[in-house]
C-alpha cells in the first residue's frame, strides 16, 4: 500500500483605522472578553446572516447537564453525538482527537494490494476509454467503505460542538451535519480527511484522474447551521505533499465544507480556510433543482481563504451573501478561481478585499460556469477598489458576467470598510481566538 496514504500530512496593507485593536476584541471576543465565557451556552446573534433567519441558531445552549459532554478521544466523540437523541447538548472537544489514529492498514479489505491495482489498471494496460472494474477494484472499494464508515459522524439536531482552548479539533474525520436543523460548529480545528483509498478513473478528462472522497464538513439537507471560528485546512497533508501515479497527482482530498441538497439558512463566519483544492460547494449539481431551488440561502463573512485554489464558494441556486472576507493567493500557488458562479445562482459579494500576487488578475477572481446575474461592488484588490465583474469581463469575454442579483441582503453585521478587511480577519479569523 502507498506510504503517503496517511503520512505523517501578499496579505496588503489596510489602511489605518483609529481602534483597530479595539474593534478586533470587541469582534472576535480574545482573551480580554473570554475570562468566564461558556462557548456552548452561546447563541447565533441577531441578524448574523442567514442561520438568524426566524427564530435563529441557538444549537444546544440549554442543554441541561446530563447533556454536556468532555470528549477526548473519537470513540468518545461519536458516543456523545449518539446519546440523547436530538435532545439539545453540548460537546466540548478537549485536544485534537484523531479519527485515523490507527492508520490507514486497518481499513484494507482483505486481498487489496496498492501495488497490484496500479499493475491491474496502469494506462499501458487498461487504456483510458473504460472505467476500472475487476477484483482489485471492488477490494478498493470494499476499503475505501470500511473508512467511510469510521471516519464519517452524524451530527443530531440541537447540537453545539465547540473545541476548549486554542488547540483543539478533529483529524481526519468527516462531520456530517444530515437532514437536521439547529446545529453550531465553533472553536475547532478541522483537519480535511485523508481518502486512504482513491479511485483512479482512465474516462476522467483525456489523461484520467485519480478522485478521493470525504469532506471535512457537509451540510447535507440542514437547516439553521452556524460555522465560526474555526479552522479548516489540509493541515498535515497539502496536496503538494502527495505523488503522482499515471502522470496524476494520487489526490487523496475532497472538499473542506461543502453546503448541499437542500440546505437552508446557513451562517460560515470568522473561520480561516487555508491550503485546500476544492473549498466549498454551495448546491453540489446543476440536475438538484428540486431539492435546491429557493434554498441554499448562505452567508460568508470575515472569513480568511489562504492559498485555496477554488471553490469559495462555487454557488448553484442559492442566494448567497459573502462580505468582508479576505481571499489570500501567495505567490507560485496554483490558483483557478474565488466565486464560481454555477446554475441559477444569486451571489451577492461585497466589501471583500482580495490579496494577489503580481501576474494574478484581477479577472480571475470570478468564474462563469453557467448564465447568472451576481453583484460585485465595492471590492478591493491590493488594496485599490475594483469592478470584478468590469475587469472579468474586460479579460474573459468568452464569460461574459450579468450585474445585478436581483436581491439585496438584510441580515448582516456591521460592514466594516473592506480596506481594513486583510487586519482585522487576519487577527480575528480561525480556531483559537474565542478562547
Amino acid at each position: 500500500m502507498n506510504a503517503k496514504r496517511l503520512h505523517g500530512h501578499a496579505t496588503l496593507r489596510a489602511a489605518a483605522l483609529v481602534g483597530c485593536t479595539a474593534l478586533v476584541l470587541s469582534l472576535t471576543g480574545t482573551t480580554a472578553q473570554a475570562d468566564g465565557r461558556d462557548l456552548g451556552r452561546e447563541v447565533l446573534p441577531a441578524n448574523d446572516g442567514w442561520a438568524s433567519e426566524g427564530a435563529g441558531t441557538t444549537g444546544g445552549s440549554v442543554a441541561d447537564a446530563e447533556h454536556v459532554y468532555t470528549v477526548t478521544t473519537w470513540e468518545e466523540f461519536k458516543a456523545a453525538l449518539q446519546a440523547g437523541g436530538d435532545a439539545p447538548k453540548i460537546i466540548k472537544v478537549k485536544g485534537m482527537i484523531d479519527a485515523v489514529a490507527q492508520g490507514c492498514e486497518a481499513f484494507e479489505a482483505e486481498g487489496y494490494d496498492f501495488q497490484q491495482y496500479l499493475a491491474d489498471y496502469d494506462p499501458a494496460v487498461w487504456g483510458l476509454e473504460t472505467p476500472v472494474s475487476g477484483e482489485q477494484e471492488d477490494l478498493r472499494d470494499a476499503s475505501s467503505e470500511n473508512q467511510g464508515k469510521a471516519i464519517k459522524v452524524s451530527v443530531p439536531a440541537n447540537t453545539t460542538i465547540v473545541g476548549v482552548g486554542k488547540n483543539s479539533g478533529i483529524l481526519g474525520g468527516s462531520l456530517q451535519i444530515k437532514g437536521v436543523d439547529n446545529v453550531i460548529l465553533r472553536n475547532l480545528t478541522i483537519e480535511a480527511p485523508i481518502d486512504c483509498f482513491p479511485q483512479w478513473d482512465p474516462t476522467d478528462t483525456a489523461t484520467g484522474a485519480w478522485n478521493s472522497e470525504y469532506d471535512g464538513l457537509v451540510v447535507y439537507g440542514s437547516t439553521h447551521v452556524w460555522i465560526d471560528h474555526n479552522t479548516l485546512t489540509d493541515g498535515r497533508y497539502p496536496d503538494s505533499s502527495l505523488p503522482e501515479y499515471f502522470g496524476q497527482i494520487y489526490q487523496q482530498h475532497d472538499g473542506l465544507a461543502d453546503i448541499v441538497r437542500g440546505s437552508n439558512y446557513v451562517t460560515v463566519s470568522w473561520n480561516s480556510f487555508e491550503n485546500h483544492d476544492k473549498t466549498m460547494l454551495i448546491g453540489n449539481s446543476d440536475s438538484a433543482a428540486a431539492d435546491d431551488t429557493g434554498k441554499l440561502k448562505v452567508t460568508l463573512h470575515h472569513n480568511r481563504f489562504k492559498d485555496i485554489l477554488e471553490r469559495a464558494p462555487r454557488v448553484r441556486f442559492g442566494q448567497v451573501d459573502s462580505y468582508n472576507n479576505h481571499f489570500v493567493v501567495t505567490k507560485d500557488q496554483p490558483y483557478v478561481y474565488t466565486f464560481g458562479i454555477g446554475i441559477e445562482s444569486r451571489l451577492y459579494a461585497t466589501d471583500n478585499a482580495f490579496s494577489l500576487p503580481k501576474g494574478v488578475s484581477a479577472a480571475r477572481t470570478l468564474k462563469k460556469w453557467k448564465e447568472a446575474p451576481l453583484t460585485a461592488e465595492n471590492n478591493y484588490v491590493n488594496g485599490r477598489l475594483t469592478d470584478l465583474i468590469a475587469v472579468h469581463n474586460a479579460e474573459i469575454p468568452e464569460e461574459t458576467l450579468e450585474s445585478g442579483a436581483g436581491w439585496t441582503p438584510t441580515l448582516r453585521t456591521q460592514v466594516y470598510p473592506p480596506q481594513a478587511v486583510p487586519w482585522l480577519v487576519d487577527r480575528g479569523a480561525g480556531a483559537g481566538r474565542l478562547s
